[in-house]
């Protein structure tokens, strides 16, 4: 005889199938690919609301730019890391069937004899084309995409990209926009930094600048100086030299009403140390606030360890610890010019400034706060 099924208590559980996650349609999926001088990364996201969900990413240190200062050309070595690493993204928009996209590089291809060779070399291998883009452009990006860390309170903003080969700081004044509406405000530059007359209450750029120097480049232009605190100080000193033709820094600045958003590795790398994170945690890291003080601790702290210490320090990490100085170099530079106590750290840049401006390019963003 067939033993008999149990029932009730100790019944054997009915079998669910576990529902396949809902793909997203590919129709609504765009995506932003940021080539610059030391990283190779991407987003492929689809709007949510006024935001906007991330559904695959990539990110690779591919080095480009070395040996670019002294050569005046991207090796091929560098090439060959960077098509490599293209060929993965090319692979995830095949999957997803990506369709809006863009797909930019930045300082080292600007400055290379042989961008256009590069350019050409990628179409060919694995059929993306990318296009170099102006410093404005990077600059308006890079403000777009922290539109949402903007504070209320806040009436007068510098907003600083420390990239691999360049950093752009963009000052923008709100204090004739409306409180609820300076997040937005800052939103709607992605048409331009003057744009033509608009119904609504605007942000006024009153001076942005692209530095030519950025992490990979200002590491390699002192690497021939030995003592790790002195490469340190000649470093920042020289960033703040190259800081004069920028209007408001001459001018000084209260606290109140006052604050700055800082996106880079650097900036969110300096927060990780601060918080003491043994594990990278965006959630903890993006938006969090530091004080001038805050920062130059940690700073202190990269160099009483030294080159070796900091090889080894987990709240580092092993991509980051030969470029972390000449980004806190950079960072020391502002500290000083522009003391705050309210610096706001952006794990988001580039790519997120380019995903914002398709969408709303596109209209596809609700309206709303950011």
């Amino acid at each position: 005889m067939a033993p008999r099924r149990p029932n009730g208590a100790g019944a054997f559980p009915k079998p669910v199938a576990t529902p396949a996650p809902k793909q997203p349609d590919p129709a609504e999926l765009y995506a932003a690919l940021d080539l610059g001088t030391n990283s190779c990364r991407m987003l492929i996201a689809q709007p949510q609301g006024n935001q906007f969900h991330v559904v695959d990413s990539f990110s690779k240190s591919v080095q480009l730019g070395t040996g670019l200062e002294a050569s005046g050309r991207l090796s091929r070595a560098s090439i060959g890391r960077t098509v490599q690493a293209l060929r993965i993204c090319r692979s995830k928009l095949e999957k997803h069937n990506v369709t809006r996209m863009r797909l930019v590089a930045t300082e080292a291809c600007r400055r290379a004899g042989n961008a256009r060779d590069f350019l050409n070399r990628v179409r060919r291998e694995t059929g993306l084309r990318l296009e170099i883009i102006q410093p404005e452009e990077e600059a308006r990006l890079a403000v777009v995409s922290c539109a949402p860390l903007v504070s209320t309170r806040t009436e007068q903003l510098l907003v600083v990209d420390i990239g691999g080969g360049s950093t752009e700081l963009v000052w923008i004044d709100l204090s004739a926009v409306p409180r609820h509406e300076r997040p937005r405000a800052i939103m709607r530059l992605h048409a331009g930094f003057h744009a033509p007359d608009s119904p609504f209450p605007t942000a006024k750029v009153v001076d942005w600048i692209s530095v030519p120097l950025g992490v990979a480049t200002l590491k390699e232009k002192f690497d021939d100086v030995e003592d790790d605190a002195a490469r340190f100080a000649l470093m920042s000193w020289f960033f703040e030299e190259n800081l004069s033709d920028f209007s408001p820094y001459a001018h000084e600045q209260t606290r109140e009403g006052f604050q700055i958003i800082g996106t880079s590795g650097t900036v969110t790398t300096v927060a990780a140390s601060h918080l003491g994170l043994k594990r990278y945690d965006r959630n903890k890291v993006d938006g969090l606030r530091m004080t001038s003080d805050q920062i130059d601790r940690v700073i202190r702290d990269y160099l009483d360890l030294g080159p070796e210490g900091r090889r080894v320090d987990p709240r580092i990490g092993r991509d980051r610890h030969a470029l972390i100085m000449s980004g806190a170099a950079i960072l020391q530079a502002l500290m000083r010019v522009w003391p705050t106590d309210r610096l706001s750290v952006a794990d988001r840049g580039l790519r997120e400034g380019l995903l914002y401006a398709q969408m709303s390019a596109d209209g596809v963003l609700e309206d709303g706060p950011v």
